[in-house]
């Protein structure tokens, strides 16, 4: 689980002491030799502390090679004197965490964050210590749910969250999180992410992506859930297309148990890609008639696109809102079947203001039973019983490099 790199044996055995508390085992490798022999033995490995009897250009030039032979295994750097040239050295070659050996409870939480990242980026294909690294076998590929809703404020980023974070709960590859509103998406935004890459940075990986050059760009969100969020600046977002969300749907349908899509509000390329690749596609509307309006205009688009209709579901969200409008007046205006009903509450805003999705914070309240009825009826995947307290929101994201 930890492997601690240190060539004074009294310095190792200090470190080990301090972070005996972390989970799983600790090891010590005392030269490069057998720092490569245990990481050899454990693809999964999952964090490497350089303690301070590294020679820092050793540290970063391992961290450097770390970063794009397997990104998931954090290398924390100990160094009593880390000066601002070190720092900037160190976050560019990719050290999770630079602390001060002198400082116990410092040193603790710096390898506590990153193990923490590191077992939510390990691929689902990379098996423990003992097992030969496989792949995912093509025959167990997950769903792709995509979330579309043409209309602002319909709740679409709202349901795709909370719809990913209650499919989380249950799966057992995980479940990814793309926010495909290339030129304003709102997924970092509702989740209070601080992604250090996403979906921009996949364009220069395109026609060669793999499984650990898909890991480097996703956040971690909640156990079981990461987020591959949408570019940060318009030009980039300009340069994500079709093709490229073709294969990054591709890799992560054989990575992932479930990959939900969030879409932008307008049709598009990577739209119109995602639709192709899609298992399921569930269109959101809401009980009024601008957005009834909207709906029925996109559900005709995706007639003549020749998207199959049985894929589609509508879901109303807001649907005990007391407009005048019954599901009947719904159902004519779009000329369509109304599926699952998601209720109104102030609770929904609430909590995206507050960055924590109200199935993680109340799973037992009725928009989270609503979702997690959606779950279990348009995709055939049973919920167990709502817990009676939830730990809180950890706020993953937050824990950046050098937070």
């Amino acid at each position: 689980m930890t492997i601690i790199y240190e060539p004074q044996p009294a310095a190792a055995e200090r470190l080990v002491a301090l972070l005996a508390g972390l989970p799983g085992d600790l090891r010590t490798a005392a030269a490069p030799a057998e720092l490569a022999a245990l990481l050899d033995a454990d693809p999964a490995e999952a964090l490497v502390v350089a303690g301070p009897g590294t020679p820092p250009a050793d540290a970063l030039a391992f961290a450097a090679d770390q970063r794009l032979a397997r990104p998931w295994t954090g290398v924390v750097l100990l160094s009593p004197e880390a000066d601002a040239d070190l720092l900037r050295a160190a976050l560019r070659s990719g050290v999770r965490e630079v602390a001060d050996p002198r400082d116990p409870v410092a040193l603790h939480e710096a390898c506590a964050r990153a193990l923490q990242l590191s077992l939510r980026l390990v691929p689902a294909s990379v098996p423990a210590a003992g097992v030969g690294v496989g792949v995912v076998d093509g025959g167990d590929d997950g769903r792709i749910v995509t979330v579309l809703g043409t209309k602002g404020g319909c709740g679409k980023t709202a349901l795709a969250t909370n719809l990913a974070v209650t499919l989380a709960r249950t799966a057992r590859r995980g479940v990814l999180l793309v926010d495909l509103d290339v030129q304003a998406g709102d997924v970092a935004a509702a989740l209070r992410l601080a992604p250090e890459r996403g979906l921009g940075d996949a364009v220069g990986l395109a026609g060669g992506l793999d499984e650990a050059g898909l890991a480097s760009l996703l956040t971690p969100v909640w156990p079981g859930l990461r987020a591959l969020t949408a570019p940060g600046r318009p030009a980039e977002g300009d340069r994500v297309d079709g093709e490229l969300v073709g294969e990054v749907l591709a890799l992560a349908r054989r990575t992932f148990d479930h990959v939900v899509v969030d879409t932008p509000a307008h049709f598009c390329d990577p739209l119109l890609a995602a639709l192709d690749a899609t298992d399921r596609c569930l269109v959101v509307t809401a009980p009024d008639v601008l957005t009834l309006n909207n709906t029925r205009v996109a559900l005709e688009t995706l007639d003549l696109l020749g998207h199959p209709a049985e894929q589609r579901i509508v879901v109303l969200n807001r649907a005990n809102s007391p407009v005048g409008l019954t599901i009947r007046d719904v159902e004519r205006v779009l000329g369509a079947p109304v599926g699952p009903h998601v209720p109104s509450s102030a609770d929904v805003p609430a909590s995206l203001n507050r960055g924590v999705p109200i199935a993680v914070d109340k799973p037992g309240h009725p928009v989270s039973r609503a979702i997690a009825d959606l779950a279990a009826s348009a995709l055939g995947v049973a919920q167990p019983p709502a817990p009676s307290r939830v730990s809180r929101w950890r706020g993953w994201a937050r824990r950046s490099a050098h937070e």
